[in-house]
């Protein structure tokens, strides 16, 4: 395999490379960056004012959570406002048994809901589900998918101000 002139440490290219060698790395690292007016309404309502906010597509009619300054389907700008339901149905979850960076460490439950008023789905946390026996902890997830947002009492305007606990808990 050969490949362009590689820069000699002069900065002269001299010849090229019979034989590259090739290095696996990983970046990890991290950066600071604008969530964007929709966005960051979105969290600051959270932190706040303690209520989840969508927003309304006039063209589809739909009520997108978390917000977004677009309709993902008919790709209209959207900035009419509108408050959700505390209370949603649990349309699907994962019980997680490896860590992941940034979240508790497992088990632990995550799911998509669509609370009352939404026509989108958010990916939060479950809290309050007994997971000594994983089956048993999906097959009560899936006969109990009413849940209802429980709000932390020190909000920082981030995703993790609430999650989400099973109806009748």
């Amino acid at each position: 395999m050969t490949t362009a002139p590689v820069p000699a440490p002069g900065g002269d290219a001299r010849g090229t490379v019979e034989d590259p060698v090739t290095v696996e790395g990983r970046w990890d690292f991290g950066y600071t960056y604008y969530a964007g007016a929709a966005a960051s309404r979105f969290f600051n309502e959270l932190r706040l004012n303690r209520r989840i906010m969508g927003t309304h597509c006039p063209q589809c009619d739909r009520v997108l959570v978390p917000a977004r300054g677009f309709c993902d389907a008919c790709f209209v700008e959207i900035d009419e406002w509108r408050e959700v339901g505390t209370e949603g149905t649990l349309e699907t979850f994962t019980i997680l048994t490896s860590s992941f960076p940034g979240l508790p460490e497992p088990p632990l439950v995550v799911g998509y809901v669509t609370l009352d008023g939404a026509s989108s789905a958010v990916l939060n946390a479950v809290c309050g589900v007994d997971l000594t026996d994983i089956d048993a902890a999906g097959l009560s997830l899936l006969s109990q998918p009413r849940v209802r947002v429980k709000f932390r009492d020190v909000r920082e305007g981030r995703i993790s101000d609430f999650a989400f606990e099973l109806v009748g808990k």
